[in-house]
């Protein structure tokens, strides 16, 4: 067989519609992308030559390109998060520079930024509607943010700083996984598991078996620990092993830290390398670089918004600690005076447990999988009036867990489509929850004939798996997260852009995408919301009421607490890409506990080296933007706040409230300022009001 053979059936070439992940094998993706990247640079010179400043002499030649990169490339990156391995790494690694290399070239195109500033200068803008305008002008602001402005040894610098960022952000993403996966503790006795639930138990013993001790049992071990967190999370909570929660504790915090897969020297790399970018396109800090395509004016009103948060939470924070160590005394703790880092967790959930008389645990069986997606399915058309109906093999999957799904309108006509691959899988899927975009609406005009193409999202949830012939008994927690990353998705699929480049969350402003995803988080604690989907896996017996009180009650539990940490984290990224120098008399581990002073009520343990598993602001698009989950909460709950406002009885109100929102923050996608989107749903500018009124922090005034 000929190469041209094997090429020519690459699947990573196909370039449209959905991928075929079960042909799709590592070994393709050198030459499928060698062979792209030579034709795209092709039609890009011919692009080049032949631009003109109009809508389709421009933009719409240039978004078939940059699509055909964006679906080969999304492929991969794709496939990096949910089915990792040796050999998609190496390849990744290999065409990972090419790839840049293109991205840059495509950025720095002067013939097209020309293009771009003419057709914004010329009288047919005037004739654009707001989605276009909104792309163009976006096109003009990334151009100069990619550097089209520099010449010479300054332009090759800024492009040899790409290539090792891209480089450096995906070897940090691959210590954490490797070090995650490296630490494990096995337990063999009763002793050790004492307080563990059975739900971990299962877990543990399933990850025993496939560790190669076949005969494993939930009763009687072994029992494998692993710092993977549906492993981790629980045992902290719940192990009366002070010792071994120690143990894991440290194992935790100093993750990628030495050894081969230490990350403080690309820490240091990372943020040297984005300050010299930042001062190449003549900003003083990444920050400042960072926050030119953001909603958030500027660093100073970032830094407002924080503090305000900081203010509103540190007090009570304390207040939950000193509670906590009183709880803990009151048990008869030895440790109650000087609670660890490592005692935390588990006091916080006995407190929880005592507290609110329910356990984590308890509520599981009320929440398999399929219920939960009932409840999330029912609780979209209520609001949107849209169906969700699964449309399981119509589409090609890359594991045998993942689920496809359709989204119709009112009308019964497709809208959208979604893949949902729930449960963890640590050897190759990274931890987390995330949405992706798979393909994106748009209007597509072949052998002119012209149709919508419809949307199709990636959700991915890292929840525990089914175990032992049960289904995915859910946490709460983790039914949040759901419902948080389905917010993602319907503001990918419920868009009425049809312009690529500004529909779903395309062009929306960074630290605005985070509203209908935090949104939706709200109506997991709404009566009808809850009880459409909480009911027993074996006797369909719907959640005691005692039980949704209790939710309700213990809400806003050491919320103090949780928004500080949040808070910490985003001041931390802030300085370290605003104030912070690499070479200075502090290291970037000194800046977080300097900043710790402030904003723990427990200080990171000296040897804490969180910073090195910080994935979100070292390999992932958060850096100077950790703020965005707060920025973006203070729209969502306000947005929320407009439902309640119009009664959350009133089914007519909702449904009237609903629509509204429908129209504006979902359908609107990147075509509008979020500000403009925000104003056009409230009818105002948002207020942190309904932020600390839900968290239980609002100040009396």
């Amino acid at each position: 067989m000929s190469a041209n053979v094997i090429i020519s059936h690459n699947p990573l070439l196909q370039g449209y519609g959905l991928p075929l992940f079960a042909e799709i094998k590592p070994e393709q993706i050198v030459p499928a992308f060698n062979q792209l990247l030579a034709e795209l640079d092709q039609q890009l010179t011919t692009l080049e030559a032949n631009v003109q400043p109009t809508w389709t002499g421009l933009v719409e030649p240039l978004e078939k390109l940059t699509e055909r990169l964006s679906w080969s490339w999304g492929v991969v990156n794709h496939l990096m998060g949910v089915k990792n391995s040796s050999e998609l790494r190496e390849a990744h690694e290999n065409v990972q520079p090419q790839v840049v290399q293109f991205i840059n070239k495509l950025g720095q195109s002067q013939p097209i930024y020309n293009a771009f500033k003419a057709l914004h200068a010329s009288e047919t803008w005037a004739t654009l509607d707001s989605a276009q305008q909104r792309i163009v002008e976006a096109a003009i602001r990334d151009a100069q943010l990619a550097g089209v402005g520099l010449e010479g040894e300054a332009k090759e610098r800024f492009n040899a700083i790409q290539m090792e960022l891209a480089e450096l952000c995906t070897k940090f993403s691959n210590h954490i996984l490797d070090a995650t996966k490296a630490f494990s503790i096995t337990l063999t006795t009763q002793e050790e598991i004492d307080g563990l639930p059975n739900s971990l138990l299962s877990l543990a013993s399933q990850a025993a078996r496939a560790a190669g001790a076949e005969n494993a049992t939930p009763e009687n071990g072994p029992w494998r620990i692993t710092l993977d967190f549906p492993s981790y999370g629980p045992f902290m909570q719940h192990s009366t092993r002070r010792d071994l929660r120690e143990k894991l504790y440290k194992a935790y915090i100093t993750r990628a830290s030495k050894g081969d897969l230490d990350n403080n020297p690309l820490i240091e790399r990372i943020l040297e390398l984005r300050q010299e970018l930042a001062n190449l396109l003549g900003f003083k800090s990444f920050a400042q670089l960072s926050l030119a395509s953001k909603m958030a004016p500027n660093v100073e009103a970032v830094e407002a918004l924080l503090e305000e948060l900081r203010r509103s939470s540190y007090d009570a924070a304390i207040k939950d600690l000193e509670e906590l160590k009183a709880f803990a005394a009151s048990k008869g703790a030895a440790e109650s005076q000087d609670l660890k880092h490592w005692d935390l967790s588990f006091w916080a959930e006995r407190q929880r447990e005592e507290k609110f008389a329910f356990t984590a645990e308890e509520l599981r069986p009320y929440f398999p999988l399929p219920q939960v997606l009932d409840g999330l399915f029912g609780l979209v058309k209520r609001l949107f009036g849209v169906t969700v109906t699964p449309a399981d093999g119509q589409a090609p999957i890359w594991h045998e867990d993942v689920r496809y799904f359709q989204i119709a309108d009112e009308t019964g006509s497709p809208i959208a489509y979604f893949y949902l691959d729930p449960y963890s899988r640590p050897a190759e899927k990274r931890g987390g929850a995330w949405m992706d975009v798979c393909i994106n609406r748009a209007t597509i005009t072949e052998n002119g004939v012209t149709t919508i193409r419809l949307p199709v999202t990636y959700l991915i949830c890292n929840q525990t798996p089914p175990v032992d012939g049960k289904p995915s008994l859910m946490t709460f927690y983790e039914v949040e997260t759901l419902f948080h990353e389905f917010g993602h998705g319907l503001h990918h699929m419920l868009t009425k852009v049809n312009y690529s480049g500004a529909a779903g969350i395309n062009n929306v402003e960074w630290d605005a995408v985070e509203l209908p995803s935090q949104f939706m988080e709200n109506w997991c604690y709404e009566r009808p919301t809850l009880f459409g989907m909480a009911k027993h896996y074996k006797t369909g017996e719907a959640l005691p009421e005692h039980y949704y009180q209790k939710l309700l009650a213990a809400r806003n539990y050491m919320s103090g607490s949780g928004m500080l940490r949040q808070v910490h984290f985003s001041i931390v990224d802030l300085e370290l890409h605003h104030r912070y120098r690499v070479g200075s008399d502090e290291t970037p581990a000194d800046v977080r506990h300097r900043i710790a002073k402030t904003t723990t009520v427990l200080a990171p343990l000296p040897e804490d080296s969180f910073l090195c598993v910080f994935g979100h602001i070292f390999e992932g698009g958060y850096a100077a933007g950790y703020y965005s989950y707060k920025w973006a909460e203070v729209l969502s709950a306000d947005a929320f706040a407009a439902f309640e406002e119009a009664g959350l009885e009133d089914e007519e109100a909702i449904k009237a409230t609903g629509q509204r929102y429908r129209n504006t923050v979902l359908a609107l996608g990147g075509s509008k300022h979020p500000m403009e989107v925000f104003k056009t749903f409230r009818g105002r500018e948002p207020s942190t009001v309904a932020l600390l009124r839900h968290n239980g922090l609002a100040t009396a005034k």
